[in-house]
């Protein structure tokens, strides 16, 4: 068996086998397959597919290459993935809100991914956090705090590792095999005895179509639960930002103000609550999703979490009183703009994709994997679906590192707005829940 056969499999239809899966993931792992093969594998699956079965098998293979987890808690350890946005940081609001409902959770989380922004890169926005920081912290982390926010390092899933990274630079980021196998290789590898999925759909989603991200979220739902871990989904709009807020640092502020209740972002909070209503439905806390819903509302707005996350921060290497003092914590731009709307009406369509591409093309994101991030730059006070703008009133607020990009980016957002003259209709925050009864139809 070698690389050059199971990519020529996959790329003439025949589908991706345990043997294979098992071989090309050990390959992944210990560097015996080249970026070129794993390239070439990735988009062969992207074009061809490998069935339900080969989701399943490139998923275990890929958990197996390297540490499985094994939890010893005094309660159930559950977790939670989004398969990524513009301005969404749900993830640092929902990891503290159920670790302060008596959950675990080792968010194992990835990178940003195209357009997306990435858990782990708003994390490093805070200084001195360690995102790496190994099996034996992790477990430390989460047996004190009930939450830690890290990435996987060579000891989890190093095969996933390596796939990641490469379907960001070869253009395979959409395959719904590959974003299955990904998602699910980490969370299985965490030792997980639930998960909750937020899989995206609308302008900014790698899933526009709202066909595509119900196959996706079937997928996931239905890949997680044949391997033994309890899982559901929400269907999440992604027609707009879901915060205010696209950049790293940026977004962290707005977690900081939501959590700490100085400015409250409603739609980032209530998905906040959906998803964690049904993680805690998962974890057997809450009799149904409204009553698990109901317990985020309340550690968010007591501040509980806030207190989990602080916490957290610390003991991860980041400032102890980040808290209290996180304006004077995180790195600001140099250069700020506002972006003037060009004339009267409502916003009636945003070209959420775009953002995305702007704030990368800021340097909030890679182009290359190579990149170094600047945690600084973004975008912020972003309007919003169905919002009347005055003529020159601020569209949006950028962070630059200079005034060329400031400009460059000035003009992807206004490109990126359509206002209208009269109302518009605002889509829906969560579109549709899937459980393992709707995987299997």
């Amino acid at each position: 068996m070698d690389a050059r056969g199971i990519i020529q499999s996959v790329r003439d239809g025949r589908g991706l086998g345990e043997d294979a899966a098992n071989w090309f993931a050990r390959g992944l792992a210990d560097g015996s397959v080249t970026d070129a093969q794993a390239g070439a594998f990735a988009m062969a699956v992207l074009l061809k597919g490998i069935g339900m079965d080969g989701r399943v098998a490139l998923t275990k293979a890929m958990r197996d290459s390297g540490q499985v987890l094994n939890w010893d808690l005094p309660g159930p350890v559950i977790d939670k993935h989004s398969t990524g946005g513009v301005g969404d940081s749900v993830s640092l609001l929902l990891a503290p809100a159920l670790a302060a409902c008596g959950v675990y959770v080792p968010m194992i989380s990835g990178r940003g991914l195209g357009h997306t922004g990435g858990t782990l890169d708003k994390m490093e926005a805070i200084p001195g956090y360690t995102a790496l920081p190994g099996i034996d912290a992790l477990r430390k982390v989460v047996a004190e705090v009930g939450c830690a926010i890290v990435g996987a390092t060579g000891e989890i899933a190093p095969a996933d590792k390596r796939l990641y990274g490469i379907r960001d630079i070869s253009g395979t980021v959409e395959s719904i095999d590959l974003i299955t196998a990904s998602i699910l290789s980490k969370k299985l590898a965490a030792g997980l005895e639930g998960l909750v999925l937020d899989v995206k759909v609308g302008s900014g989603a790698f899933m526009a179509r709202p066909e595509d991200a119900r196959a996706l979220a079937q997928s996931l739902v239905a890949t997680a639960n044949g391997a033994g871990c309890k899982t559901t989904a929400l269907i999440t709009d992604m027609n707009q930002p879901l915060g205010h807020s696209a950049g790293n640092a940026l977004e962290v502020i707005e977690v900081m103000e939501t959590l700490t209740g100085t400015q409250v972002n409603e739609a980032l909070w209530d998905v906040t609550a959906a998803l964690g209503g049904e993680a805690l439905v998962l974890a057997g806390i809450a009799e149904d999703a409204d009553d698990g819903a109901a317990r985020i509302d309340e550690v968010l707005g007591s501040g509980r979490a806030a207190e989990v996350f602080g916490k957290m921060v610390a003991a991860l290497g980041g400032p102890s009183d980040f808290v209290e003092r996180y304006p004077d914590r995180l790195p600001s731009a140099p250069v700020t703009r506002a972006v003037p709307a060009p004339r009267a009406g409502h916003v009636c369509r945003i070209d959420t994709r775009a953002l995305g591409e702007a704030v990368v093309h800021l340097g909030g994101g890679r182009l290359v994997d190579t990149d170094r991030i600047n945690p600084s730059v973004g975008l912020c006070e972003m309007a919003m679906l169905g919002e009347e703008m005055e003529r020159g009133e601020p569209l949006a607020l950028i962070h630059a590192a200079n005034d060329a990009a400031a400009a460059q980016a000035e003009a992807a957002v206004l490109a990126a707005f359509e206002l209208s003259d009269g109302p518009c209709e605002e889509p829906p925050l969560i579109h549709e829940r899937i459980g393992v009864e709707d995987a299997q139809r």
